[in-house]
C-alpha cells in the first residue's frame, strides 16, 4: 500500500493517542489479516509492504534485516545545498521503542545520497536574504530507526519537517509558505526478491500531489 504522512504503520506505546493505523486499515480493506513486512515513520509517505501470513512476513523481515537484494529510495526536501551526491557512513545508536527504554552501543549505518535540484526559498534565515533548499534521492544502505533522518542531521542538511532532527523554526517558517506542515521524506520505490520465487520485486509509489508545491521555487 501507499502510506500517507501521519500515519502509524501499527499500535505503539510512543503515540498512544493515536486511533489510526495502517495495519487495521488494509485489514478492514481486504476482510483477512495481514503481517507488516517493515515499517516508515510516522511522518513518512510512501511504499509500505505487507504478507498475507506470518511464515511470508519472516521471510520479508529476514530480508530487510540483512539487505540481500534490497534497494530503497526515498525522496526528501533538506536545508542547504549538499554535495552532488555522497555516502554517509556514521553508526547510530538504537533508539528506544516499545519494548526497550535504554539505549544501546551504537551500530554500523550507511546511507548514499544524489542532488536532483537545488533552489531557494524566499525566506530570511540566518542574516542571509533567503534559504537554500535541495531535493534529494536517498538510498539507505542499512535500515537503523530514523537513520535517513539522523544522517542528514548528521551532514547538517536535516530534512524539511522533520520535528525531532530539524530545525523548529525553519519548519514552522516553510510551513506557513506552502501552506502545508509535513515530513518531506517520502518511500519513492522498494525492491527486493520475492519471498517464494525469488523473482525480483520492484514496488513504487508516486510522489503525492502536495510534492508539486516545491516546483513554485527555483
Amino acid at each position: 500500500m501507499t502510506k500517507p504522512p501521519g500515519l502509524l504503520v501499527h499500535r505503539t506505546g510512543l503515540d498512544a493517542g493515536e486511533t489510526r493505523f495502517a495495519l487495521q486499515m488494509l485489514r478492514d480493506q481486504l476482510g483477512r489479516p495481514v503481517w507488516p513486512a517493515h515499517r516508515l515513520d510516522k511522518g513518512t509517505s510512501g511504499v509500505l509492504l505487507f504478507a498475507l501470513n506470518p511464515e511470508t512476513a519472516r521471510s520479508l523481515g529476514q530480508v530487510f534485516e540483512s539487505g540481500d537484494g534490497l534497494q530503497k529510495t526515498y525522496r526528501a526536501v533538506v536545508r542547504g545545498w549538499p554535495a552532488d551526491e555522497g555516502l554517509i557512513d556514521h553508526p547510530l545508536k538504537r533508539m528506544p521503542d516499545d519494548m526497550r527504554t535504554e539505549r544501546l552501543e551504537a551500530q554500523p549505518a550507511q546511507s548514499r545520497f544524489t542532488s536532483l535540484r537545488r533552489f531557494e526559498l524566499p525566506l530570511p534565515q540566518q542574516g542571509f536574504a533567503s534559504t537554500r533548499c535541495a531535493e534529494l534521492a536517498l538510498h539507505p544502505l542499512t535500515g537503523r530507526r530514523h537513520q535517513l533522518r539522523r544522517h542528514m542531521k548528521h551532514i547538517a542538511h536535516p530534512i524539511i519537517g522533520d520535528a525531532t532532527h530539524g530545525k523548529g523554526p525553519l519548519n514552522r517558517a516553510v510551513a506557513g509558505l506552502l501552506g502545508l506542515q509535513r515530513l518531506w521524506l517520502h518511500a519513492e520505490s522498494l525492491t527486493l526478491p520475492h519471498p517464494v520465487n525469488g523473482q525480483r520485486l520492484q514496488l513504487e509509489s508516486p510522489l503525492p500531489e502536495e510534492w508539486a508545491l516545491w516546483n513554485a521555487f527555483g
